[in-house]
């Protein structure tokens, strides 16, 4: 989870281009569904593994295959290897269309899965950069399955993404309710709370989080980011200059926790930045 951080220090676009390496929950294209009673076969259900498979590798090879299964009345596993493949391909707005109307057409019939499909399809709006569009399909897929931190955890970074900062610390607030004392979680509310501009109770989420997690180097940058707001820049220096004895040189990391050390807050645009923004 360590790269999401860029959705609340560096640029929307970034955190759009690494959400996925992140998330909690399987990427879109990484989970397969057991069809179960929805009138799959054994036959199909090998077909659509086979499918999936394909989708991953070979998106481009799978889309037309997939589309002529769905013409031939593959049904749901027809459809969401179809979704998938648009998914893998970089077609993501198609992709996150398909996913919904998939959850819709399924009826009341099983409310986890609907719940599965819905959270791919807000993982397919954020890639689009939608993260409206992210968050209504999240509320879905949380009206089905309230009781999964990771659909709050997701649901609070498309907020998030949209600088709806006291939603977002909302939804890791759930999350947090569900899965107490998660160290990620923490981080990403601290990083939260100090983007609504409230430095104390960031620095509160991110002690409790090195307390767990001594040497977590995210929850070093959010306490030392705090502790700049706060006016102690002693205590910030300290633990940026930790952040740069855990993490590679160079890093995203590094590069933080070099800002840091400047005195200056994540997303501050330097003189060369903004040099380059009037070109």
């Amino acid at each position: 989870m360590t790269r999401f951080f860029a959705v609340m220090v560096l640029s929307t676009k970034m955190w759009r281009a690494t959400l996925l390496a992140m998330l909690a929950a399987a990427p879109a294209a990484a989970q397969n569904f057991d069809l179960g009673p929805l009138g799959a076969t054994p036959d199909q259900q090998r077909r659509y593994t086979d499918c999936m498979r394909l989708a991953r590798g070979e998106p481009l090879k799978a889309l037309p295959m997939a589309e002529k299964w769905m013409g031939e009345g593959g049904g749901l596993g027809a459809r969401h290897c179809v979704a998938i493949a648009m998914f893998e391909a970089g077609r993501f707005v198609p992709a996150a269309t398909q996913l919904e109307a998939i959850a819709r057409d399924m009826g009341p019939e099983r409310p986890g899965l609907r719940a599965e499909l819905y959270a791919q399809a807000g993982q397919a709006w954020m890639e689009a950069g939608q993260a409206e569009n992210a968050a209504a399909a999240q509320s879905e897929a949380l009206a089905l399955k309230a009781n999964d931190p990771d659909l709050w955890i997701d649901r609070g970074l498309s907020h998030a993404a949209m600088k709806a900062w006291p939603r977002a610390i909302s939804d890791f607030d759930h999350a947090l309710q569900l899965r107490a004392k998660d160290v990620e979680t923490l981080v990403l509310r601290a990083a939260a709370w100090r983007n609504a501009g409230n430095a104390q109770k960031a620095l509160e989420d991110a002690q409790f989080a090195l307390r767990l997690a001594p040497e977590h180097s995210e929850a070093l940058l959010e306490r030392g980011f705090a502790w700049l707001k706060l006016g102690n820049g002693t205590a910030a220096a300290g633990d940026f200059r930790k952040v740069l004895e855990l993490v590679p040189p160079g890093s995203d990391g590094a590069r933080r926790a070099e800002i840091g050390l400047r005195g200056e807050q994540p997303g501050a645009a330097t003189p060369a930045a903004k040099e380059e923004q009037k070109r």
